[in-house]
């Protein structure tokens, strides 16, 4: 674009100044996918941070420097930008634990599980927050525990085929598969908040409960409390 020939109010020579001076920069607009990834980032870290109940579409939008009418028009509301948010999350999690499972010694499986769990948590905090909120406007298959139940149906196959080995009752599988997993799963809660000891140390000492544990079990056990009533 040619400039334009300005005087200096002297009556000395024109100078030249670029057409574009002076004009606004026009701010470059975003796709409706990329807004969509904008919004669906800063639901996560707000439901993250406050919970389903405390997050308002206000302030999504003001974070997004967006109207309101945008958020819904993406997800029609709150619930809709919470229920893609938690529907991520629960894949994310179980592709990462599913594809860890590759090892064919029980054990290993229990640390390479655990290990999942806990780098989850350790990488994506704010992710992990958003599931365990466990939210009461989200159906069983939306939330942490949908997900932890997948994981627990994984194991349960593989600790069949060890009891059966070893002359247990396969059908106790899927209790033992459950108390394994929510083990994990709790201790990984708590690990979410303190951070300490280190994520493999955290995982060894797991794995240590549960396979010797698991190594030493009895096939038919009862209380001690109500032994020899």
């Amino acid at each position: 674009m040619a400039d334009v020939q300005v005087g200096d109010g002297s009556g000395g020579r024109p100078r030249a100044v670029p057409a574009s001076a002076g004009k606004p920069t026009s701010r470059v607009r975003m796709s409706a996918a990329q807004r969509r990834e904008q919004l669906i980032s800063i639901g996560r870290l707000l439901f993250a941070e406050r919970g389903f109940d405390a997050t308002s579409i206000e302030e999504v939008a003001a974070r997004a420097k967006v109207s309101k009418p945008v958020v819904y028009e993406h997800f029609g509301g709150k619930e809709g930008l919470y229920a893609v948010v938690v529907d991520r999350e629960v894949r994310a999690l179980l592709d990462r634990i599913t594809t860890a499972l590759t090892a064919g010694h029980p054990r290993d499986l229990l640390e390479q599980a655990a290990m999942a769990l806990l780098g989850y948590i350790e990488e994506e905090t704010s992710g992990f927050r958003v599931l365990v909120r466990e939210s009461p406007l989200m159906s069983a298959t939306g939330n942490f525990s949908s997900v932890m139940n997948d994981v627990a149906h994984q194991v349960e196959h593989i600790l069949g085929a060890e009891f059966k080995t070893r002359g247990y009752d396969p059908k106790l599988a899927e209790l033992y598969s459950q108390a394994l997993v929510g083990m994990v799963a709790l201790t990984g809660r708590w690990w979410l908040e303190v951070r300490k000891p280190r994520k493999e140390t955290v995982a060894a000492h797991l794995v240590n409960l549960a396979w010797h544990g698991l190594s030493h079990l009895e096939p038919k056990p009862t209380l001690v409390t109500s032994r020899g009533r």
